[in-house]
């Protein structure tokens, strides 16, 4: 079977799923599966995932998956009690091939928000399977080698941090393992953790992650006004951890809106902050403008990158950032599918909360997602979000 623990997920999925629990218990909401690469056929292999879907869903935690969570400090008694009796319900799920493949969740998010993740890696890991023959391992092997290389040959390296954050379209889950042991043995004092829970306790290194961006849309229909759905999303957010997990994802509503919300207060209640669209230079550059005009030292403060990066980019970025700030990188698929083959372009995002839509308008048009074109229209209008694509999931 594809996933065969729990833990096979990523963390900012249990420290959401903790949030939930005690702040937004009966919050309902609907998710929905997008391939942006509508070349690929995804319905021949409906059978074999449904199959993997149905073992993930007879998976419970095991005391000792239990044991290895409680050691964490932001991980409270109640919600590891919670996970003692959790399973998740494939009632909730709609899969279905019609036109193309489509796969709908929809229930509790308390009890569908541990979907996303496990469900992408299968639909990858099946994809794989059934397209790819023979894969190239040596070559996978060599790719990873030549990343290895390119960091052992920076001329200062010590301060450059990069992790997994590759689980959801993966290769593989033999594969990432492979990565991830060969990444913590070359480079102990450069790759910091892995997002992926289960693959950080077999390695023993830190499990990564925080928010993401399901949290901050849901909080556009359970605050008391969409104006302050941000806000009111990273206020409950550090209540609830009181000073840990203290990096806030920037691009829900884009880099601009996000810095307007941004004030003096929070900058001071988080540690830093998220990047995962847009030009990562740019947004960087805006940062710490935004920090120094507060008259905070961004080399307080740490901006970690995350979107589609590869070990060059990364290096970069540091190169660029590192006199001025503490960066930090998390690579996903060039770590976990660089096998010679794309990665498949794969998402699940939630689309509706409490039956009202909720949307992420990043700063990458074509990661907008959304079903209901006025909503989309609104939360434009209502943040100044300056953007010529309106794009919906439906199109």
């Amino acid at each position: 079977m594809i996933i065969e623990s729990l833990l096979d997920t990523d963390l900012y999925k249990f420290t959401m799923m903790q949030t939930v629990l005690h702040r937004f218990p009966g919050a309902m909401v609907e998710y929905r599966f997008k391939c942006r690469d509508q070349t690929i056929d995804l319905r021949p292999y409906i059978n074999e995932i449904q199959h993997a879907i149905d073992h993930l869903c007879q998976l419970r935690f095991s005391a000792d998956e239990l044991t290895y969570l409680r050691q964490f400090s932001f991980f409270k008694s109640d919600f590891i009690d919670f996970l003692r009796i959790f399973q998740l319900n494939a009632e909730y799920i709609n899969l279905q091939a019609t036109d193309a493949l489509t796969l709908s969740i929809k229930g509790p998010w308390l009890h569908t928000i541990m979907f996303e993740v496990p469900i992408l890696a299968i639909i990858a890991e099946v994809y794989f399977r059934n397209t790819v023959a023979n894969p190239d391992y040596q070559q996978g092997h060599q790719r990873l080698a030549d990343k290895i290389a390119l960091v052992q040959a920076m001329p200062s390296r010590d301060g450059f941090k990069f992790s997994d954050f590759g689980t959801r379209r993966r290769f593989s889950r033999a594969w990432q393992q492979q990565v991830v042991s060969s990444l913590t043995e070359c480079l102990p004092e450069n790759f910091t953790g892995s997002s992926n829970v289960h693959l950080a306790m077999t390695n023993n290194i830190k499990p990564l992650g925080t928010m993401a961006h399901e949290y901050l849309q849901a909080c556009q229909a359970l605050g008391p006004r969409l104006i302050y759905s941000q806000r009111f999303a990273f206020e409950n957010w550090a209540q609830e951890y009181r000073g840990e997990l203290g990096t806030a994802l920037s691009d829900v509503f884009g880099v601009d809106a996000f810095l307007n919300d941004f004030d003096l207060y929070l900058c001071k209640l988080f540690d830093g902050v998220r990047h995962d669209s847009g030009d990562p230079f740019d947004w960087g550059e805006k940062i710490i403008r935004h920090y120094q005009h507060l008259k905070i030292d961004p080399k307080t403060k740490h901006l970690i990158f995350s979107d589609a990066l590869t070990m060059p980019k990364a290096i970069q970025l540091f190169e660029h950032f590192i006199d001025r700030t503490n960066p930090a990188f998390g690579i996903g698929t060039n770590l976990t599918c660089d096998l010679g083959v794309p990665a498949l372009p794969i998402v699940i995002k939630m689309i509706r909360c409490n039956e009202q839509p909720v949307a992420k308008v990043s700063d990458s048009p074509d990661k907008t997602m959304c079903d209901d074109l006025s909503y989309l229209r609104y939360l434009h209008q209502v943040f100044k979000i300056d953007s010529p694509e309106i794009e919906t999931h439906d199109q």
